[in-house]
């Protein structure tokens, strides 16, 4: 299928030239523009890549005005329901559902590749004791491949495979270790006999001096939050990991610059700057005064966790989350925290303010699922780390895809050069 487009130079029709348009399977259709520089000597300029598609995909498929979010077909609200977060991890690496002899499987293969090599424990005593845990997670991760080079072959699809299961499942080990580093406490080892989810809370709360089990109802929403968090498209982070594996690096060295654009505060950093604006605000007393200060646009303060780049629309994560976060303030938070009561007051009131709602400015996911972090003890640095977790699965399914595509090349972005013309270099002794 192809479309025709009438080139124009200042302002002239200058002549008419043939695209080809990709017709997707869900989505607006996309025009190929691969040969207008080829050809016409043009590039395309779209600052922020808003209206640029930079690779086929069959993961995830989102529409931000209907607020869809769909794992390989499967809408988020059926999977968060229904499924366990490995199930979705086996979905979003293999492209099926598990059936239960292929799920128990791929449930031991993580289990069992949980452990780390113990010589990484090393690593973490040279951090620093108040290093940021997604500091400690950069590096760590990145150190993988210095221990594992037995997996990264990236030509090899078996190599590929176990470096991906390698990752979904030590990567929560390296962010309990981290956590534990910065509370000056022993790294405690996986429990094979646990839930993924489970799990972690286990790394992460577990003393040598007392047995600890974790809740039921914090594995649940851990659960919840790590089906929610495990992909979501072309997004930043997710377009780092393919930026990066495109030259070929190994794919640890690429999870780690994934979880490294993950740690901006537009990015993954969001929950926790949802709890920061919290704290800032302070009291149910003064949200009319932070409600004005949002709407001022000469004032710097915003309200973070509402709205969405994607979602014009409610944000579906976010509107599964909201009976989670209830629930489980309910069930496992201190009643009279007055952060929490904070929150609910201003969630009830942005969603009843004109201001808010004529630019659909919902509360999104960022803002329910820092709250609930913080109602499972998850200190405020650590939130990013829970997403990094979470996200890892739909990193390496998007690095998989991506080096077994036979159209894969070196990521190249072009530039619009605004600079000086071409000059002459000047000798120091005559520069004014």
């Amino acid at each position: 299928m192809t479309a025709k487009y009438h080139l124009m130079r200042e302002g002239a029709l200058e002549e008419s030239i043939d695209l080809d348009v990709v017709k997707p399977v869900q989505g607006p259709l996309a025009v190929d523009v691969t040969k207008l520089y080829r050809d016409q000597g043009l590039l395309t300029y779209d600052p922020g890549f808003m209206s640029t598609a930079s690779c086929e995909s069959r993961i995830t498929y989102i529409d931000g005005e209907a607020g869809i979010l769909e794992y390989r077909g499967y809408p988020i609200e059926q999977l968060a329901k229904e499924a366990d977060y490995l199930e979705v991890a086996y979905l979003l690496l293999y492209g099926e559902l598990p059936n239960k002899n292929q799920l128990l499987e791929f449930d031991d293969i993580i289990t069992h590749h949980t452990m780390l090599n113990e010589n990484l424990k090393e690593f973490f005593g040279g951090f620093h004791y108040d290093a940021h845990p997604m500091a400690i997670m950069v590096g760590v991760v990145g150190s993988l491949s210095a221990f594992y080079h037995d997996s990264t072959d990236i030509n090899n699809p078996r190599h590929r495979e176990i470096s991906a299961h390698r990752l979904i499942a030590k990567i929560p080990t390296i962010a309990a270790a981290s956590y534990k580093h910065s509370v000056g406490e022993p790294i405690t080892y996986p429990d094979n006999e646990l839930s993924y989810c489970a799990n972690l809370l286990h790394m992460m709360f577990a003393t040598p001096c007392e047995p600890y089990h974790p809740h039921p109802i914090a594995v649940e929403a851990m659960n919840l939050l790590f089906i929610l968090h495990a992909d979501h498209e072309q997004n930043a982070s997710t377009s780092t990991v393919r930026l990066a594996g495109s030259s070929q690096a190994n794919p640890f060295a690429c999870i780690a610059a994934g979880i490294a654009s993950l740690w901006g505060p537009a990015h993954g950093g969001a929950n926790e700057a949802v709890l920061d604006m919290l704290t800032e605000i302070g009291d149910v007393s003064n949200i009319e005064k932070y409600i004005a200060k949002a709407k001022d646009k000469k004032d710097p303060f915003r309200l973070m966790g509402f709205g969405h780049r994607v979602y014009k629309h409610y944000d579906p994560r976010a509107n599964i989350l909201r009976e989670t976060c209830k629930r489980v303030l309910d069930e496992l938070a201190d009643n009279n925290n007055p952060l929490f009561e904070l929150a609910l007051e201003l969630e009830q009131i942005a969603l009843k303010d004109e201001y808010f709602l004529e630019r659909k400015l919902y509360p999104n996911v960022d803002f329910y699922s820092g709250i609930i972090y913080r109602a499972l003890n998850i200190p405020n640095n650590m939130f990013t780390v829970m997403f990094a977790i979470a996200r890892t699965v739909g990193w390496v399914s998007h690095w998989m895809e991506m080096m077994s595509d036979p159209m894969q090349r070196i990521g190249r972005p072009r530039q619009v050069y605004m600079g000086p013309p071409r000059r002459d270099f000047i000798p120091l002794d005559k520069r004014a």
